[in-house]
């Protein structure tokens, strides 16, 4: 009888061990003291050389060395960054599947009728790597020195001048629907497939104007074969910064960067959230990241998940505003 009752007490306690060890299990799984303990996957909505595989090269090392672990970048290229978003939403929010996106993360929810993903409710923001702004560009023999001038000659032939994007919905081509609506002009949109054959017919007077990334700006600027008239940011870039901003030149309200930020799942646990912001952020204040961001014409940022956050749902606002405003309808 008495080995019995000291047989029921022993599974009772074992029980009760077995629910303390389960109980300490979940909670080192929500906390993820040792997150992260493989590879972490970083999905680019880009191909190898893109913009964004180039910002995920600059501190990926950096970034894996004070995590602990690799990253591994994984190229989903397709619908300007929306394939790997759209993978990256349906990740499970553990920490290992994240996703470096650009400008369409906050673009598309104005262009796109039927999204795989909703923007502001599917992702969890980490933080922002860089901002990139862009550069008016014109070819020049226009006869215009300044924004102010660009408008007046806008005005003075509606619909005669023409500027070039990179492709329908891109920032290149927001770009020019914003100076539209601003300038209260009409100068008509051409697109490109890409930015190399644009900036070819800038330069060959095919085109008067665009608004490329900086770097490409200040490099044909150099040759004589592009004039830059301003930049877009709402500061000027330290690799520019001899050249004002839009709002400087006379056009309040126009600002556009193109954010690289990292997003996981909706649900991501803030421990985790934490870790990866934390990664980040350093690897973006070395002296060399900040080295090669300024060389490259971008600004680096490091922030933290709440302003990477709050930038995501004013971007996303603005650009809706800007689309019905400009009577582009989402296709």
């Amino acid at each position: 009888m008495e080995k019995r009752k000291n047989l029921r007490t022993a599974r009772c306690c074992a029980v009760v061990a077995g629910l303390v060890l389960c109980l300490a299990g979940a909670a080192s799984g929500a906390d993820a003291p040792s997150y992260p303990t493989k590879p972490v996957r970083v999905v680019i909505g880009a191909l190898p050389g893109s913009n964004t595989d180039f910002f995920f090269r600059v501190i990926s090392t950096a970034m894996g060395n004070a995590l602990g672990q690799q990253l591994i970048a994984d190229y989903r290229a397709g619908g300007g960054g929306l394939v790997g978003a759209a993978a990256t939403a349906k990740a499970a929010p553990d920490g290992y599947m994240i996703s470096l996106v650009g400008s369409g993360f906050v673009m598309h929810p104005a262009l796109m009728k039927n999204m795989p993903y909703d923007a502001l409710k599917d992702f969890t923001a980490i933080g922002l790597v860089v901002e990139s702004p862009q550069a008016l560009v014109i070819h020049p023999s226009l006869p215009v020195k300044n924004v102010k001038d660009l408008v007046a000659l806008a005005k003075a032939r509606p619909g005669q001048l023409n500027y070039g994007s990179s492709g329908p919905g891109t920032n290149t081509h927001l770009a020019g629907v914003l100076f539209n609506l601003l300038g209260k002009v009409n100068i008509i949109h051409v697109p490109y497939k890409s930015t190399p054959p644009m900036l070819v017919d800038v330069m060959a007077g095919q085109i008067e104007m665009a608004y490329p990334s900086i770097p490409g700006a200040l490099e044909h600027a150099k040759s004589g074969r592009l004039r830059i008239l301003a930049q877009t940011g709402k500061t000027r870039s330290a690799s520019a910064a001899d050249v004002p901003t839009m709002q400087e030149s006379g056009m309040p309200g126009f600002y556009i960067t193109s954010g690289f930020g990292f997003m996981g799942p909706a649900g991501l646990p803030r421990p985790i959230v934490g870790r990866l912001n934390a990664a980040m952020a350093q690897a973006v204040r070395l002296p060399a990241s900040q080295k090669l961001f300024i060389e490259n014409g971008v600004d680096a940022i490091g922030n933290t998940p709440e302003e990477h956050d709050a930038f995501n749902r004013s971007e996303i606002a603005r650009w809706l505003k800007v689309a019905k405003e400009g009577g582009i309808k989402p296709e």
